[in-house]
């Protein structure tokens, strides 16, 4: 089954908690972009805790936190102690397993709900509790595989509802693979353990496979999931979860050019991750470290990511779950206690951040009413990407100018004239495209030179620069500027004769095809958009190579792009294939995606034609 989507991002959250009395609001400064923290005001919410696993929050901005070992649920609160709501009955801990995640009910407020994901004596399961009788608890999802590692255990309820869960593969490779085992998956179920009608296998809680051992799972406020994931030897991992979507474990670990299987959109080297939970703010993914004893800071753009940066290395150790708290604090918990860390006199703690600038003041007293949630909403995806724009900049800033750059050897130093804006610019974004991806990189401002390593300079690079504000308003892009030759065969694949030149932006070879569709998915913000697009083969016959054409209705210019190579020539485009993503099979499907700028409005073509036949699009 393929799922379409067509929706926006908006670029919020919610900064209001409600305790007992009175409200805490967090205030962020004027100069704070969404889902920047400040790592060097850390606030300690609980600590003397015993390997801490997994959190969520009730309406009163109040944590649930259960410990692996001791089988407890803790109910944790800035300026209290933590008190036990109860022990959960029929765990079984040993090495990895024990009691793991934990998912508040997303209809809290009339079914009082707690999820719960435990090894018990002879499996893995899922059961819920009411808050206010958790010793009594009831059977959702039973006879998951466990043993002493890889036994995955978080939980979520996504924007849809649905409850998730990464389930490691228990030790067995094969189980990750195989369809008709629930190791080595993403689950998705109804509240009830039920399946879903909409799930990609009829009949089956399995969303998406080939995992090792998932234990983060987080979704943007454009409903997209991302999980991150352990390697083996080699490679961690964050992934763009598709409904139905192959992972590759363990016939893959990282990277590869098998298009049967996804490849991540980031890796890491084992020693330097061991990712475990994982929350998304803004369009930044943090992602907990064990082994890294590290937070990652994964900047999204759209399906991809930037370069990773790396907050709190070893400052407090191992740490397992990260999550936005109803009061705009990033809480993150440590794991130094779980038999594999150091731990410090009061570990394992929970820890908050403040957002960058936030100051909590007390605002007015409440009673019963919950703050807002911190999920994306349940309903459709948000229809606009800014919050309302009363008492809000929304003014860009100018184009960096004068962009130029300077090679010697492998050494390149780009440098840009400074831009200016009503509030003034905080950062630079530089986005380089080299072969078929793009990179971002981040200089903060006032500077406004950049120096890099780069691998293969004799081939082409590109880069463009954009300017940030304080209020997250993007520039246009500055003059492009570019070195080196492109490949032979363009786009790099295999072709007979090879020309020496990009293929002319006329139109494409016919390749037969009865029909294909097309899901375009945009993020547009006020002058700038990323599109991710995937493209299905619907026809009986193979595609060896393929190319989507398209007229701009409007003042669209693409500026980079990735898993694809995408001309333009006024507002006609041409994307053709990757060089490891042409072979698309009948029934099956291929992601690109690209950026842009527009002035006007953004919208979509209205045709989108597969080597000269037109596609449905969605």
């Amino acid at each position: 089954m393929t799922r379409t989507r067509m929706s926006l991002v908006l670029s919020s959250v919610a900064v209001a908690t409600a305790a007992v009395g009175v409200s805490l609001v967090v205030a962020p400064s004027a100069n704070a972009a969404v889902g920047d923290f400040d790592f060097s005001r850390p606030e300690t919410v609980a600590s003397n805790l015993t390997a801490p696993w997994g959190m969520d929050f009730l309406p009163d901005g109040s944590a649930l936190v259960t410990e692996r070992d001791s089988a407890r649920v803790l109910r944790v609160r800035p300026g209290s102690a933590a008190t036990t709501v109860t022990t959960v009955s029929g765990v079984v801990p040993g090495g990895e397993g024990g009691l793991l995640g934990l998912a508040v009910s997303p209809t809290f407020a009339t079914d009082n709900y707690v999820y719960v994901y435990y090894t018990a004596a002879s499996d893995n399961r899922i059961t819920r509790f009411r808050l206010d009788s958790p010793g009594t608890q009831q059977t959702v999802l039973t006879g998951l595989a466990k043993a002493s590692y890889h036994n995955g255990g978080r939980i979520a309820f996504g924007p849809d509802g649905m409850l998730y869960a990464g389930v490691g593969d228990a030790g067995n490779t094969a189980n990750a693979q195989n369809q008709s085992s629930r190791n080595g998956k993403i689950l998705r179920m109804r509240p009830d353990g039920s399946v879903p009608a909409d799930n990609p296998i009829s009949g089956s809680l399995v969303y998406s496979l080939g995992h090792r051992n998932v234990q983060g799972l987080a979704w943007d406020s454009a409903g997209r999931l991302f999980a991150s994931e352990f390697g083996q030897n080699t490679w961690d991992e964050v992934n763009y979860i598709v409904p139905g979507g192959n992972y590759g474990w363990p016939n893959v670990e990282g990277s590869s050019s098998n298009t049967q299987y996804r490849n991540p959109i980031v890796t890491w080297t084992t020693a330097e991750a061991s990712p475990s939970g994982a929350a998304i703010v803004g369009s930044n993914l943090f992602v907990a470290a064990l082994r890294g004893t590290r937070l990652w800071q994964v900047p999204l753009n759209g399906t991809s990511a930037g370069t990773p940066i790396a907050q709190l290395t070893g400052t407090y150790g191992r740490l397992r779950t990260a999550e936005l708290g109803p009061d705009g604090y990033l809480w993150v918990a440590t794991s130094n206690r779980d038999g594999r860390g150091s731990p410090a006199s009061n570990d394992d703690r929970i820890l908050r951040f403040p957002p960058v600038g936030g100051t909590p003041t007390s605002g007015p007293p409440t009673t019963s009413a919950a703050p807002t949630s911190t999920r994306p909403p349940t309903s459709a995806p948000p229809t606009t990407t800014r919050p309302p724009t009363s008492g809000v900049d929304t003014q860009a800033p100018t184009a960096p100018a004068n962009l130029a750059y300077s090679l010697s050897g492998t050494t390149l130093t780009l440098t840009w004239t400074a831009s200016t804006d009503n509030v003034g610019v905080t950062a630079y974004y530089i986005d380089e495209q080299y072969s078929d991806y793009i990179q971002r990189r981040t200089v903060t401002a006032p500077a406004t030179s950049l120096t890099i390593t780069i691998t293969n300079p004799g081939e082409l690079h590109r880069y463009t620069a954009y300017a940030r504000d304080a209020a997250g308003n993007i520039s246009p892009a500055s003059n492009t500027v570019s070195f080196g030759t492109p490949p032979t065969c363009w786009p790099p694949a295999p072709c007979s004769p090879p020309p020496t030149s990009r293929p002319p932006t006329s139109a494409p070879p016919t390749n037969p095809i009865a029909t294909c569709a097309v899901t375009w998915e945009p993020n547009t913000w006020s002058n700038g958009f990323v599109i991710s697009v995937t493209l299905t083969n619907r026809g009986s016959a193979a595609l060896s190579s393929w190319a989507l054409t398209w007229t701009w209705p409007g003042n669209q210019a693409i500026t980079g792009y990735w898993s694809s190579v995408i001309t333009q020539s006024g507002s006609s485009v041409t994307a053709r294939n990757a060089a490891w993503n042409g072979t698309v099979a009948p029934g099956a499907s291929t992601n690109f995606g690209f950026q842009g700028t527009y002035s006007g409005t953004n919208a979509r073509p209205a045709t989108i034609s597969l080597n000269g036949s037109a596609c449905a699009i969605s």
